[in-house]
């Protein structure tokens, strides 16, 4: 059972920028290709960008896409979700996510493990 931690969310300007961070308490952290999703006040979650298992293969949301970057350190057992230039429409809980499965995906039922979320507030 790999358990997850967001962190790093908070209330930040239109156009600032936050880290978030997400821990994972398995050393065998590194197998899990992992996801980002957040959920908007009265949305569905959606799917926000994806990391392979040693980093070196993202994908993004078109709407994030030129603005998030995602990473890992898998020595930290850590991801990350570096956001600029922040928008109102940012504003969600953003949760982390892994996959046993070999390719992370979009869909949240490709995922096993979920945190339970750190919440952004982007203001005009």
């Amino acid at each position: 059972q790999v358990q997850l931690a967001e962190s790093g969310g908070g209330l930040v300007q239109a156009g600032g920028s936050l880290r978030l961070s997400c821990a994972a308490s398995e050393r065998a952290f590194r197998i899990y290709p992992m996801g980002w999703f957040r959920q908007a006040p009265g949305k569905e979650r959606e799917f926000v960008a994806a990391i392979s298992r040693f980093g070196g293969n993202t994908y993004y949301s078109d709407s994030v896409k030129g603005r998030f970057t995602a990473s890992r350190d898998n020595a930290k057992n850590t991801v990350a979700l570096q956001m600029t230039s922040l928008k109102p429409e940012d504003t969600a809980v953003y949760y982390c996510a892994a996959t046993i499965r070999p390719i992370a995906g979009t869909r949240e039922s490709e995922y096993d493990y979920w945190g339970q979320g750190t919440r952004v507030t982007v203001t005009v």
